[in-house]
């Protein structure tokens, strides 16, 4: 027997034994909703406190269910993002999974294809799984054109799992649109690794557009949720897969690049209108899902079941062992010139720290200055106005602290005590009075991983630099 073969009928098997010891009848079972952007990251949401972009969708779900203020991503990374989200498992643990623009491994069942298992009715639209290339096997979901085409399609009485995706807001961006949509440049808020720029104020604007757009775009998808019946029973999850496309955000461990909004509601099963400070990662949605479905995790989950925490009706920091999180990343694009590997790092998040562990600090972490196999400099920062004019800068004595800051190499060891430096700005690793914070955190870290046995410590991590890469390349590496 093949190990594809092996593996449906382990889902189909383990869905229905779950199911069956189960004392529920099918209409009991709940829909789940699950919209993510594309390069949406926190705080970009008036729920946080964000003044200028306007998220009443988002504000609304936190309004009647639960708003995550600790929420994170496995990496800041789409495809290991999403795969993680998929399997319930830390992106390490995904071979070529944990890379950009991937293969996606053989033996890791989803989230998805468990409950399309035990009788769900499942699909996704636009943006699902990846990028990269699933060998047909609809990890996330059958494609959709769109959830009134996916609901008409649905079998009565069956409940549905749907991936609402979006592009939004991944650039590239209509230059000046959130401009000339009424939102004020002069309101942005910079953060403080850039200059006061207008053109990057600007830009910000742009981003925010698109984020409202998606906002705009879900609202209406739960609008017809409504109008169809179906919205007390069903689990809606908004969030993003990462922080936002510019530089110092997308594809780093810093908060603009791995922490996320996060708001979930569920009309007929959880108290509403309550904020949670517990640290929590994206990896917890695939089971929570499957508890609330009445299916078993799957096999290898590293993620734990938000339900305990959703039906609570206790604010703030609600469990005792949530107390912090863990991010990383791997290769993100083919960004450094002479070899094809990413540059590997892991952190741990604490309400007071950040300590991330560089792998290889001889690489650069936004991409090689002078080329890639893209044929593109710093090529893992998006394309962006914001991106031209921190390079432009960089041999300026005022403008050179914001280009370090972006793309300069970092050392091995980088710590940020988050109760005076909240933006993550300075590196306090090499100083004494951290020597034993540093040392705690990054054995925390370490004995963590090793847990979870991520190959950069139990061995085996080369191969995270010669996994294929499937996007488009100028050269061969």
């Amino acid at each position: 027997m093949n190990r594809r073969l092996f593996l449906s009928l382990f889902l189909v098997v383990l869905a229905a034994s779950s199911w069956l010891h189960a004392d529920h009848h099918v209409s009991d079972r709940p829909n789940i909703f699950f919209a993510i952007a594309d390069d949406w990251g926190w705080p970009h949401s008036s729920s946080y406190g964000d003044a200028v972009v306007k998220t009443p969708t988002f504000d609304s779900i936190a309004a009647n269910g639960a708003l995550f203020s600790n929420a994170y991503i496995s990496s800041p990374s789409c495809t290991p993002s999403r795969n993680a989200i998929l399997t319930g498992q830390h992106f390490f643990r995904l071979k070529s999974g944990g890379n950009l623009w991937s293969v996606y491994p053989e033996g890791f069942p989803t989230y998805v294809q468990a409950l399309k298992a035990a009788g769900y009715f499942v699909g996704s639209y636009r943006k699902a799984f990846g990028p990269g290339d699933d060998g047909g096997r609809e990890v996330a979901g059958k494609k959709f054109s769109s959830l009134s085409d996916f609901l008409e399609q649905r079998p009565d009485d069956q409940p549905f799992c749907f991936w609402f995706g979006a592009s939004d807001p991944h650039r590239t961006y209509i230059w000046e649109s959130g401009a000339r949509s009424g939102m004020k440049v002069e309101d942005v808020e910079v953060p403080a690794f850039y200059p006061n720029s207008e053109i990057i104020r600007k830009d910000i604007l742009d981003y925010y557009w698109e984020v409202q757009r998606f906002d705009r775009q879900v609202g209406e998808a739960l609008a017809l949720l409504e109008e169809k019946g179906e919205i007390d029973n069903t689990i809606v999850v908004m969030t993003g897969d990462h922080g936002f496309p510019f530089p110092r955000g997308k594809s780093n461990l810093y908060d603009y690049g791995a922490r996320v909004p996060l708001a979930i509601k569920w009309h007929k099963a959880i108290p509403k209108d309550r904020v949670i400070t517990d640290f929590v990662s994206t990896t917890d949605l695939a089971p929570t899902f499957l508890e609330a479905a009445g299916v078993d995790i799957l096999p290898g989950t590293t993620g734990r079941s938000l339900l305990p925490i959703l039906k609570s009706y206790a604010q703030g920091r609600v469990s005792s062992d949530r107390e912090f999180v863990l991010t990383g990343k791997e290769r993100h694009t083919l960004a450094q010139l002479d070899h094809p590997g990413g540059t590997p790092m892991r952190a741990i998040r604490t309400d007071n720290f950040l300590y991330i562990h560089n792998f290889k600090p001889d690489r650069w972490p936004a991409g090689h200055p002078d080329g890639s196999y893209h044929g593109k400099i710093y090529m893992d920062v998006d394309a962006s106005p914001t991106k031209d004019v921190l390079i432009e800068g960089k041999d300026d004595p005022d403008m050179g602290i914001y280009w370090q800051l972006s793309f300069g190499k970092r050392p091995a060891d980088e710590l940020y005590d988050l109760r005076l430096d909240p933006v993550q700005l300075h590196n306090v690793a090499d100083r004494t009075e951290y020597v034993d914070t540093l040392e705690r955190l990054k054995g925390k870290l370490f004995s963590e991983l090793e847990r979870y046995e991520d190959p950069r410590i139990i061995g085996g991590a080369d191969a995270f630099d010669s996994y294929k890469y499937t996007g488009r390349l100028v050269r061969q590496p």
